[in-house]
């Protein structure tokens, strides 16, 4: 009900729900609005800001005991720069793979087949891939794209990876600051992050028309626009530096770069649920490399290894 007493209609696609699982379905969005959260790395309390809500009660909506009013449902929504519907269970529940498979056919098919077994996703997924890779290929010419949270390794083996090829660096975060005039933080600031994830996408757009070759690393969060990512995945050899939560922390801290946990007593299990939340889209990349407890040059030797069938070399 809205303060004059009238009652709010739920988005077009929504279905009510009856009290019998009204519990259930309140769980279920609390964990769609907090899945989102992490995806996009905020914390709570930056969320609650964005949408003009009081902490608290986003807390209580997360943990699935507060029924929020199609208002802040819809004011939460735009703070992570969604539709409100794409909060709701009925409407959200797609996992990745799903998500992938959408991405990868809305340009040939109105619509996916309804029924999928859950089993057989991952399988077809990776079919889907391979087939628009075969024909796509030649559109990722030799662009090489580094994803994955801060404190991977991104940064350090793709200036490894430009120097050794000749091929320019193009952290796409300086190029958006660049474009921009100011720094990320500033820009999300005093604009928002939706603001910020549109120049992003007009910056990676630039760099595909741009260069070629090129060595490209890009923000943890560009997996939460599934425009831009899809894009990247289209017209770049995507690989996904990857590293066990602990030392993504350890590395990120040694770095005297806290963000976005800072003053955050909860780091480590943010960092984890961002990770948790990315997990299915970043597995979309063409290739993986897990740095985890290996020294610079060992995890470098692995990328020449892993990158020489996108750039036509062979490795011994």
């Amino acid at each position: 009900m809205t303060a004059n007493g009238t009652a709010e209609s739920l988005p077009a696609g929504a279905v009510a729900p009856t009290p019998s699982n009204e519990s259930a379905f309140l769980a279920a969005l609390g964990a769609e609005v907090r899945r989102n959260r992490a995806k996009r790395g905020m914390t709570r309390r930056q969320l609650a800001q964005a949408s003009d809500t009081s902490e608290r009660y986003l807390a209580q909506i997360e943990s699935g005991a507060g029924n929020p009013s199609v208002s802040v449902l819809r004011a939460i929504a735009q703070a992570l720069d969604l539709p409100a519907a794409a909060l709701l269970p009925a409407a959200g529940s797609a996992t990745g793979e799903h998500a992938a498979i959408l991405d990868r056919l809305a340009q040939i098919f109105a619509q996916v087949p309804a029924q999928v077994p859950a089993q057989e996703l991952p399988a077809l997924v990776r079919d889907i891939e391979a087939r628009v890779a075969r024909s796509a290929g030649a559109g990722r010419g030799r662009r090489i794209a580094l994803v994955g949270l801060r404190g991977a390794g991104k940064s350090t083996l793709g200036r490894l990876l430009a120097q050794h090829l000749g091929w320019p660096l193009i952290e796409l975060d300086r190029r958006v600051e660049e474009d921009y005039g100011a720094s990320i933080p500033d820009l999300i600031e005093m604009a928002g992050t939706a603001t910020f994830r549109r120049h992003e996408r007009a910056a990676l757009e630039r760099v595909i028309a741009e260069h070629d070759p090129a060595i490209i690393t890009t923000a943890g969060g560009i997996v939460s626009n599934p425009e831009t990512y899809a894009l990247l995945l289209r017209a770049t050899h995507t690989v996904w530096i990857k590293a066990r939560p602990d030392e993504h922390m350890s590395r990120v801290m040694a770095q005297g770069d806290f963000r976005p946990m800072a003053q955050n007593r909860a780091a480590m299990a943010d960092l984890v649920a961002i990770l948790d939340a990315r997990r299915a889209d970043y597995a979309r990349a063409e290739g993986e490399l897990d740095t985890s407890g290996e020294a610079v040059e060992a995890s470098f030797s692995k990328l020449l290894r892993l990158v020489a069938p996108f750039i036509g070399e062979r490795q011994s």
